[in-house]
Formats: C-alpha cells, structure tokens, sequence
C-alpha cells in the first residue's frame, strides 16, 4: 500500500496528473515539497486509509458471486414451459364468458386422458387379513398328521314314494308337484302322481282323453295339451276336478267341448274343428270365475250366450259367425247395466258387419275389434 501512496503523492505536485499545473490539480491538496514518506496532508500513513476500503470490496464481491450460484440454479430448475401462443390466436378475450354451457366448446376433454401417462402409477396392494387363530391351541392340526375321517351319519328312515307315480316319472320329468311330459312321443295320458298339480303334455300324438284319465287328482290345477291329436274328450273328463282352472287344448282336432269345471278360470281351445252344435247349451252361464274364453279358429256360427259377467276377454276370430243378437253382450231392458269387466272381445276375421248392431254394444266399455262396413 505504501506504493500505491507514493503513486498517489510521489509525483511532484502530489496529484498524480501529467500537468502539474492544469486543471486535474486546482483545489486538491498537496504534500510539502521534498516529503517522501508517504503521508497526507493530516499527517497519517495513506496506507491505513486504503486498508479498510479494501476489504469492503472484497467482501462485497465475495457475497455477490454467492447470491448469483442459488439464484441461477432456481432459474434452470423452474423452467416455465414455452406457450404455444398460436392457440390463443382465434380466443376473444372481450367476450369471453366460461359457463357450464360452453365449457365443452372451449376446453377439448376428448384428447384429456392421452395427455397424461398413468402408467407410473403403483397398483393397489390389496393386505388380506388372516384368520383368527382359534381360542384352544389343541385344536389347531399337528404338522405331519392327518385328520380323521369324519364319521357317516346314522341312517335314516326315508318315506317310500307311492308306486302309482312311477309310471309318469319314468315316462316324464317330475319336479315337485309338475309333471313334464312334452314331445314323449304319449299317445295317451299317463299315470299321475296323487299330488300333480301342474301336467305339461304338449307336442304328443295323445288321440282321446278319457274319463279315468284324472280321476282321484283334486290338487290339478292345470292341464296343457297343446299340439296333440286329441279328437275327442270324454264328457265327465274334466267335470270332477276341484281346483282346475286353466284348461289348455290348442291345436287339436276337438269337435266338441266336454263340461267344464265350476272353478275354470281360463279355456283355450282355439285351432280346433268345433262348431257351434259342440257346445252345450248354456255351457258358460255358471262358470262364474271364467275370465279367459279363446275359441278363435274354429267353426262357430254365432257367439256362444250367456257369458258369465267376470269374463273379461273373450277371442272369437276366424269363425264363421254372421249374425248377432242385441242381448248378446248387454241386457236390452236394463240401460244402466255395464260390464266394466269385459274390455278384450275379438270378432275380426267373421263375415259380420258389426254396424248392423248398434244396441250390442251400449254397455260395453269398448266396442268389439271387428268390421264396421
């Protein structure tokens, strides 16, 4: 530093400019001639002066570059990502308005699931939890042992099945109380358990119905013979059973209806050959739960009277019915009958014009389906 202060004061003149007497050198002090031992004007060393000016800037320099190493360490981490300012070209941010209506037009979620990869994602570790170990340690089994074998149960005393209802069950399948004998290649009824209360036996060749055929079966409760050969039924066939409510004979070749039970629900007997002379007079007057009567595509020539008031649908289609009576549906002395049940009655397919009887039909809820012209 002592150098430096005679660079400072070792001139002539003691300011250190080329032309001692030029401007640099108006109004600043200068060191008595002939003094070379580096003082001021004051009288102390220049060094002393220096040293802490000196120090300062070494400090300052030294805290700079360390604030500068984190700060550009901070700018490469957070790398903002570049915007793609093309995308914002066409957006109106004066009338921009987000609402629920529009967000599916500015926001495209049809791509959103590509843009992610989940790939990275740890499954699930399901922990089972273990059984709880059993309260007496002498129940658990001993390793290299085996269990005993457990003991068969006493035997029991099983009821014996009645041998009359072999015979079907051999024939047919029997579950529970139903019997199924369909396509058995039957060409007649076969022998029914006791306690039958359901009897399938479509698509036979079963030709005749016999009076023996159901005697003793007061739990029946329906006969479906569909699609047989039948030509003809005994007149008490049917007639005995109690619980009988649905009798079902399509597709046969019947020409005549034998009596029905008291507790019949539902008759179909439609595609057969029965006539109007089939049936016996007044065959449905006391059926007073009858509320299905189909006998659509047969050979009637007029609608089958009286009908029981619980009827309510009654299919007689593609016969040969012409002609009608007032009293058929209705009860022409009494204007404030209404028979609320009877909404389903079938008359299409007949050469009856159904305008030629207008008084028919006065307490019906719904005009019969048929030709009108």
């Amino acid at each position: 530093m002592e150098r430096g202060g005679q660079r400072a004061w070792g001139q002539p003149g003691g300011c250190g400019c080329v032309d001692e007497d030029g401007p640099c050198c108006e109004g600043v002090p200068t060191a008595p001639a002939g003094s070379t031992d580096g003082r001021d004007v004051s009288g102390h060393p220049a060094g002393r002066r220096m040293r802490p000016l000196a120090w300062v800037g070494i400090t300052s320099l030294c805290l700079g570059a360390a604030w500068a190493v984190p700060a550009q360490e901070g700018s490469r981490k957070v790398e903002k990502p570049k915007v793609d300012l093309a995308l914002y070209e066409n957006l109106d941010l004066d009338n921009y308005d987000l609402t629920l209506d529009s967000y599916g037009d500015v926001v495209d979620l049809s791509n959103y699931e590509e843009l992610y990869d989940y790939g990275d994602i740890a499954p699930k570790i399901e922990v089972g939890t273990l059984a709880p170990r059993p309260k007496d340690p002498e129940a658990l089994p001993k390793v290299g042992t085996t269990a005993p074998a457990p003991k068969p149960p006493p035997p029991t005393s099983s009821p014996v099945r009645p041998t009359q209802g072999l015979p079907s069950c051999l024939l047919c399948l029997c579950i529970g109380t139903s019997v199924y004998c369909d396509d058995a290649d039957l060409e007649r009824i076969p022998l029914l358990p006791p306690d039958t209360t359901y009897l399938y036996a479509r698509f036979n060749r079963i030709s005749a119905i016999r009076a023996g055929d159901f005697t003793g079966l007061k739990k029946l409760k329906r006969i479906d013979l569909t699609s047989n050969s039948i030509s003809w039924a005994d007149a008490d066939a049917f007639r005995l059973l109690p619980s009988l409510q649905e009798l079902i004979l399509p597709e046969n070749r019947l020409t005549a209806l034998p009596e029905l039970p008291r507790s019949i629900v539902r008759l179909d007997a439609r595609l057969n050959r029965i006539p109007s002379t089939g049936l016996q007079p007044e065959a449905f007057r006391d059926l007073k739960q009858l509320q299905f009567l189909h006998l659509s595509d047969n050979q009637l020539d007029y609608v089958p009277t009286p009908l029981p008031e619980s009827l309510r649908s009654l299919h007689l289609q593609n016969n040969n019915i012409q002609t009608m009576h007032k009293d058929t549906f209705c009860d022409s002395q009494d204007h404030s009958h209404i028979r609320r049940a009877l909404e389903d009655i079938r008359l299409d397919g007949n050469p009856i014009n159904l305008s030629l009887f207008p008084n028919a039909y006065f307490c019906l809820p719904r005009l019969p389906t048929g030709r009108f012209a």
